[in-house]
C-alpha cells in the first residue's frame, strides 16, 4: 500500500492507459458482435460456423497475436494499436457467441406476440428481442470487461504501457511491493467495472427491477 501512495501519480497514468487499452476493444467488439450475432442467430449452419471460428480465435495465445498482428497490418510491435486489435479479436469472439445465446432467452410467446402485431424482423430484433435479452447478455459482457482488464497486462511484455508495467518493472527490480501494487490496481479496476456494467444493465431493464419488487411484495404479503 505504501508504494501505491508514494507513486500515486505514476500509477494513475498507467491506469488511464490500461483502461484505454481495455475499453476501446470492448466497444469495437460490441459494434462488430451485436449485429453479426443477431444475423447468424436464425441460420443454424452459419451460427455453428461462427461459434467455431470465434472459439478458435479465442484459443490463440495473446503473445502469439502480439507477434502476428504487426506484420499483417503494418505497425510496430510496441504500438498500442497492436494490443487494441488483439483484444478486439478476443472481445468479438466472446461476444459473438453471447449475443445469439442472449437472444435465445427471449420467450417464444413474446416473439409470437410481436409478429402478430405486425413487427418486421428487424424492428422486432431492435425493439423487443435485444432489450429483453439484456439481462442475459450483461452476464457475458461482465466477463469480457474483466477479461480485457486482466489481459491488457500481457501487453507490458512487449513494451506497451498499462498497469502491467508494474509487474515487469517489479520483476526486473526484484521489488515485490510494485508487483503487489499492480495486482491491487487491476483487481480494483475489475471490480469497479464489473459493478458498473451490472448497474448499467439494471438501469437499462427497469421491468426487471419492477418484477423483483413485485415478487418481494408478494412474499411479504404472504
Amino acid at each position: 500500500m505504501r508504494y501505491l501512495i508514494d507513486n500515486f501519480a505514476e500509477i494513475m497514468g498507467f491506469t488511464r492507459t490500461h483502461l484505454y487499452l481495455a475499453l476501446v476493444p470492448l466497444v469495437l467488439g460490441l459494434v462488430i458482435a451485436v449485429p453479426v450475432g443477431a444475423l447468424v442467430r436464425r441460420v443454424s449452419w452459419l451460427r455453428r460456423m461462427t461459434v467455431t471460428v470465434a472459439s478458435l480465435a479465442y484459443t490463440i495465445p495473446s503473445l502469439a497475436l502480439f507477434v502476428i498482428i504487426p506484420p499483417l497490418v503494418g505497425i510496430s510491435t510496441i504500438d498500442p494499436l497492436n494490443v487494441i486489435i488483439a483484444l478486439t479479436v478476443y472481445s468479438t469472439a466472446l461476444l459473438v457467441i453471447a449475443v445469439p445465446a442472449a437472444l435465445d432467452s427471449v420467450s417464444a410467446e413474446v416473439i409470437d406476440a410481436a409478429d402478430a402485431v405486425g413487427f418486421s424482423s428487424l424492428r422486432r430484433t431492435l425493439t423487443v428481442d435485444m432489450p429483453l435479452a439484456i439481462p442475459v447478455f450483461v452476464s457475458s459482457l461482465r466477463v469480457v470487461v474483466v477479461t480485457n482488464i486482466a489481459m491488457v497486462s500481457v501487453g507490458a511484455l512487449i513494451g506497451v504501457g498499462g498497469v502491467g508495467k508494474l509487474f515487469t518493472q517489479g520483476y526486473q527490480r526484484d521489488y515485490p511491493d510494485e508487483i503487489v501494487a499492480g495486482i491491487i490496481v487491476i483487481l480494483a479496476l475489475a471490480l469497479i467495472f464489473d459493478r458498473l456494467v451490472y448497474a448499467l444493465g439494471r438501469w437499462a431493464t427497469p421491468w426487471v427491477r419492477a418484477d423483483a419488487r413485485s415478487a418481494q411484495a408478494k412474499g411479504v404479503a404472504a
